[in-house]
């Protein structure tokens, strides 16, 4: 029996899939998550030795691919995202899919503008093994991370000086609201998180922002930093990792705050 034709046949094949794992112009160290997605395995395990050496960071996953676009490219990871959240708010202008009617505010109460109104995109650039820093720093305002909908995440301020008290009652049931450009969350987000331990987004300087639970326990953590975090594994991770979480303290009597501490490690600015 001849095997030559099976040889080509398997030779052929094999070119072809490394073609097609190199892509059109594409290296090995560059990955996109839109792409991985489907072809990579759906566990949460991640080993946090592997990170920064081609391998993306599994929580990276959860964000929302319509408005998120997350490319590990070498040791960075470039986070991209249109500001638009993937959830009902009544920001979303009254023709939109996503508008519903306000319930914790009012229209007459609400920032102005609309969710839709926002015509831009966010770029974050972090590392995907983050370290801290030998001090921390300081949030500005502005955005300071991007959550897994796709909207950016603010501190506790509502502007220079100025506390987030001052504009609480314009805050829609996922603590957001819009301007000075874009709708953005200042509070914990029911419509992904609920006194959880659901991954909330990546802050500016690389590190996961988690709800009040902690996953690896199912309670809430008691040896958080004064940033709200600490080291353990998650749902993302099987090796102890340093991340945030929500903390569990009330804020005007029924709300939580997502991070009104410093940056641990080294921030990057998110334009």
């Amino acid at each position: 029996m001849n095997n030559a034709p099976l040889t080509k046949l398997a030779i052929a094949i094999t070119l072809a899939l490394t073609l097609g794992l190199l892509g059109c112009g594409g290296t090995e160290d560059s990955t996109d998550v839109t792409d991985a997605a489907s072809s990579t395995d759906s566990s949460t395990d991640s080993d946090s030795d592997d990170l920064g050496t081609g391998i993306l960071h599994t929580a990276y996953y959860e964000f929302d691919q319509d408005n998120v676009n997350v490319v590990l490219s070498g040791t960075k990871v470039v986070i991209e995202t249109t500001g638009l959240p993937n959830h009902t708010s009544p920001y979303w202008s009254s023709g939109h899919e996503l508008h519903v009617e306000p319930t914790v505010t009012s229209y007459a109460q609400m920032a102005p503008g609309y969710i839709d109104d926002f015509v831009g995109t966010y770029t974050l650039t972090v590392d995907n093994n983050p370290t801290k820093a030998t001090s921390s720093s300081a949030t500005g305002l502005g955005a300071i991370g991007i959550a897994v909908s796709g909207a950016v995440i603010y501190n506790d301020e509502e502007g220079p000086g100025v506390p987030l008290d001052d504009a609480a009652t314009s805050l829609d049931f996922n603590g957001a609201h819009t301007g000075p450009q874009s709708y953005h969350y200042h509070l914990e987000p029911i419509s992904f998180s609920d006194d959880d331990s659901n991954l909330i987004g990546v802050i500016a300087d690389g590190f996961f922002l988690y709800g009040r639970k902690c996953n690896s326990t199912g309670t809430y953590p008691t040896d958080l930093d004064e940033s709200g975090g600490h080291t353990s594994t998650t749902q993302f991770a099987q090796d102890p990792e340093y991340h945030y979480h929500i903390q569990n303290e009330l804020y005007l009597g029924s709300y939580y705050i997502l991070f009104p501490g410093d940056y641990q490690g080294t921030a990057s600015a998110i334009r």
